[in-house]
């Protein structure tokens, strides 16, 4: 059986990275992943809802429906305790510009400046969405929990990862080497989590 083509639909390539490492990991031979490269006119969706789920779908759908393959995508942010869940599904953008990781990462900082370790308790959030052409959905959500540094530390990952220490490490997520973040981390969970249902909703296409 020929493998079933799956839409990466982000333009993030850190994400596209960690999709690719994890999916193919998983359900390697049975899936071929495309990127958004391969359909040059697909414009990037709005993120209008009010949830991380609400997004996913929104992604996952769209794409589906505009390209006419299955599309996976996700929705992703850090939520940090003492700022009531903010960034949240601001994340991307909160400083105002979109993609902007180092504002994002400095006003995240500025914002506990004056916080002590113990109330800078954070966690990652992320809901993969699958979107099929005979509108089938299937989500899937997970979290990272950890803790926010004074700091930026680390070369690896993207987005907030130099600032956000997990739960039971030392080291930031920008410290850890790909395979030991997708561990654990809020995406990697997710996505074998979906994983298996990825599989399972392609074949039944046919």
């Amino acid at each position: 059986m020929s493998p079933h083509h799956l839409l990466l639909a982000t333009r993030n390539k850190g994400k596209i990275e960690e999709f690719r490492r994890i999916l193919e990991e998983i359900a390697a031979g049975q899936i071929e992943l495309v990127g958004l490269n391969q359909f040059p006119n697909l414009h990037d969706v709005d993120e209008t809802g009010s949830t991380f789920e609400e997004n996913a779908l929104l992604k996952a759908r769209e794409m589906c429906a505009a390209s006419g393959i299955a599309a996976i995508a996700d929705d992703s942010g850090l939520c940090v305790d003492f700022l009531n869940g903010e960034p949240g599904i601001y994340s991307a953008r909160w400083a105002g510009v979109h993609g902007d990781d180092a504002a994002n990462t400095l006003k995240v900082l500025n914002s506990l400046a004056d916080i002590p370790d113990e109330k800078r308790g954070a966690h990652f959030t992320c809901v993969a969405a699958l979107a099929l052409p005979d509108g089938r959905t299937h989500t899937e959500e997970a979290r990272f929990d950890g803790w926010i540094l004074r700091e930026p530390v680390g070369e690896h990952g993207f987005g907030y990862d130099p600032i956000f220490r997990p739960d039971g490490y030392e080291i930031s997520s920008a410290q850890m080497e790909a395979s030991a973040k997708d561990a654990i981390s809020h995406r990697g969970k997710s996505l074998r989590a979906i994983a298996p249902h990825v599989i399972n909703l392609l074949n039944s296409l046919g």
